[in-house]
């Protein structure tokens, strides 16, 4: 299994060189999603380091050429993201999909292994076995620091299992991948949506990319807390982060439990519920809270959790066999789904677009509220993402007035004390 690595935390040497203009509009606007595509297209000008709280953040430290620019520019999804539904189904909350079903690997150990269902990883394997990718970027547990994220290169299925599951840490999978251009392999890239915004526009705009990475597979998510937010769960756990030798968020049944497993052998866990609901979420970065495109919209295939749902049609979070929501974005996810299916690695069956609204509300109202934050952010001359053809304005429709205006007032009021405590 080879391992990328983040460059080590520190200060950049002294810069005799102009900012980017795209990096500085990211940094002025707090729009970095931390992808690493930067670092990968102006590498030895662009790093990424952690920085407090626990993000990941691009630090250039030479200088960055005019194309390099322009393409940072054209790629980084802090910057913005465009959309064509091209005849597929459009859905407000959504956007554009071929195809929605239900499912679960055929696999029960990768199924269990997987934090809802393990169709992820079961479409992986089976990509492996049938040669279609050489190999698979993805993001597994940190070996050095249990609760953070490092980059891999899985080529077995046991590497692909392995690195299954959830993380809910900061991740710059794309950072590096520079060095996979060249060699004539074929690999699959797995990532956070907003890592597939950037692999797309880069496929898009290189044709070595769409040659190194033709498939591209994210999952729904809900935001990127700091690695403060996973010393915050270790804290509530008992568990001295020295002692950790290794954490998983989820994973292991569904949805899982946040797992410390320390050098003494023993365990200590917590639901999904307190876990994400109480500590977690609470340390999501600025970036997600404005994102019009937690659900993969750019990927080929993408999962997320087809929660179990009360008689009010909300998710529950029960012990359970995970199962998974299969978003086919495009035609060629579409076939691939359905060639795993028919080979035997996935389980599918048809799923009720109409009930997606009620198991998934983090997704509906975050996007139902985006327009009035980003309409706040704007009156504040604060920087925001350019968005296209996401269908801003018919999601906001969906919200009441009020709703929208206490979006709107709540953010204006958090922009202004935030910037009022910057002057002082």
């Amino acid at each position: 299994m080879r391992i990328m690595k983040m460059d080590p935390v520190g200060a950049p040497p002294p810069a005799a060189f102009a900012e980017a203009a795209s990096l500085a509009r990211v940094r002025k606007g707090d729009l970095c999603a931390g992808c690493g595509a930067c670092a990968a297209i102006a590498p030895g000008s662009v790093t990424m380091r952690m920085t407090p709280p626990g993000w990941l953040r691009p630090v250039q430290q030479g200088p960055v050429s005019a194309g390099q620019d322009a393409m940072i520019a054209r790629v980084c999804p802090g910057l913005g993201e465009r959309v064509e539904a091209a005849g597929r189904t459009d859905d407000p909350l959504w956007g554009p999909y071929d195809t929605m079903r239900i499912g679960h690997a055929r696999d029960e150990a990768l199924r269990f292994s997987g934090s809802s269902g393990g169709v992820l990883s079961a479409v992986l394997v089976h990509l492996l076995e049938t040669g279609q990718i050489d190999a698979v970027v993805q993001t597994t547990a940190d070996p050095e620091q249990p609760i953070g994220n490092i980059a891999t290169i899985s080529v077995t299925e046991a590497e692909v299992q392995a690195a299954a599951g959830s993380r809910y840490a900061p991740s710059a999978p794309l950072a590096g991948l520079n060095r996979f251009l060249e060699n004539g392999k074929r690999y699959a890239f797995v990532g956070k949506p907003c890592d597939a915004v950037a692999m797309r526009a880069w496929q898009e705009a290189d044709p070595r990319v769409r040659a190194s990475f033709p498939v591209i597979l994210s999952f729904f998510c809900a935001g990127v807390p700091s690695q403060t937010g996973g010393r915050a769960v270790l804290k509530a756990l008992d568990a001295d982060p020295a002692e950790v030798v290794g954490f998983r968020y989820r994973g292991n049944g569904w949805p899982g439990f946040a797992t410390a497993v320390l050098r003494d052998g023993t365990e200590r866990k917590m639901s999904y519920h307190d876990s994400w609901g109480k500590v977690l979420s609470k340390h999501v970065q600025h970036r997600c809270k404005i994102c019009a495109d937690g659900t993969g919209i750019a990927a080929d295939i993408v999962c997320a959790d087809a929660w179990e749902s009360d008689e009010r049609g909300y998710p529950l979070f029960t012990e359970g066999s995970g199962t998974s929501l299969i978003v086919a974005r495009n035609a060629f996810g579409r076939e691939i789904v359905e060639a795993a299916v028919k080979s035997g690695h996935v389980e599918a069956g048809p799923f009720d677009v109409s009930t997606l609204a009620g198991i998934q509300p983090g997704q509906r109202e975050r996007r139902r509220a985006l327009l009035a934050r980003l309409a706040a952010l704007r009156l504040c001359l604060r920087p925001v993402p350019d968005y296209r053809g996401l269908l801003l304005w018919q999601a906001a429709r969906q919200n009441p007035a009020s709703r929208n205006l206490k979006n709107f007032l709540g953010t204006l009021r958090r922009t202004l004390k935030g910037r009022g405590k910057r002057a002082s």
